[in-house]
């Protein structure tokens, strides 16, 4: 980081909105550029100073920086003393206490005065998910995507929520909510694939290796499909519900998978230089 201490005041400023404006992170340099160029500068800032400072706050939050936290919640709160957004990074600093019962009463105010404000809501399901409280937390989930349908990243963690407490239908339900946000996305009918293969059963392990054909139709390279496919076919044709003629089918596809799986390894195999083979025999012989 020493070529942030070299920067100007302007130039961190840039820099810092330019981090906003692509939403990067970047905590420690933030924090790093607050305490050596900016804090001493701050007025110089303009307007934009109370967008910093939510910046730093954030990042101190991150670092664990209590003091800093503490300093940009206090500025902010002597501008805008019934800001909710403010409010919210105070509940943050006590959640980064691990003192939840208080975050959660200062969160609960929050969604009282406006429940339409979705932060809030995400930061409760979050302490109640920290504390260990899944049934609490999905139910918070439920009623937040209730009112924020589309919010694909909610539906995202109902679903992995809903799979801690293996409630493997209402999962696939939120997969299926996912998909249809987004059905061109492989990876989603992959793990509603995962899902369904997961409950068993001749019904779902038809449905999960349609869906595992469709990853693959979408990208051809999802090894991970791919064998998702060899497994469910296999496991349907050994299933004694399944036709002759089923059968038949499945076990072409089995070896069509296995056969295409082989390839891709081999494919990796060959990209392995002659000495990085000879470096893995001579360990192999060292062991010996």
């Amino acid at each position: 980081m020493n070529y942030l201490n070299q920067l100007s005041w302007s130039d961190a400023r840039d820099l810092l909105r330019t981090w906003r404006d692509n939403n990067d992170r970047k905590s420690e340099e933030v924090l790093h550029l607050w305490k050596s160029v900016l804090e001493y500068n701050l007025n110089k800032l303009g307007g934009e100073k109370f967008s910093v400072l939510e910046q730093v706050c954030l990042a101190a939050l991150d670092c664990y920086h209590i003091p800093t936290v503490d300093y940009c919640i206090k500025l902010l709160s002597n501008e805008f003393p019934s800001s909710l957004r403010v409010k919210k990074f105070y509940a943050m600093r006590l959640e980064a206490q691990e003192c939840y019962d208080d975050a959660l009463k200062v969160l609960d105010a929050l969604i009282k005065k406006d429940e339409t404000n979705n932060a809030p809501r995400k930061r409760k399901i979050a302490i109640l998910k920290a504390q260990g409280r899944s049934v609490e937390a999905i139910k918070e989930l439920v009623d937040y995507l209730k009112i924020f349908m589309a919010d694909t990243e909610g539906w995202q963690e109902l679903s992995d929520l809903y799979i801690a407490e293996q409630d493997f239908n209402k999962a696939a339900f939120c997969i299926e909510e996912l998909i249809l946000h987004n059905p061109h996305n492989h990876l989603l009918h992959q793990r509603y694939a995962d899902i369904r293969y997961t409950q068993g059963g001749y019904d779902n392990l038809e449905l999960a290796r349609a869906y595992y054909c469709q990853a693959l139709k979408l990208n051809p390279n999802n090894l991970r499909a791919l064998y998702g496919v060899y497994l469910t076919s296999s496991n349907i044709a050994s299933s004694p519900k399944c036709t002759a003629n089923k059968k038949k089918e499945s076990l072409k596809l089995t070896e069509w998978a296995l056969s295409e799986i082989k390839n891709k390894y081999s494919t990796v195999k060959d990209k392995y230089t002659d000495s990085n083979l000879e470096d893995r025999l001579s360990i192999t012989k060292f062991f010996i």
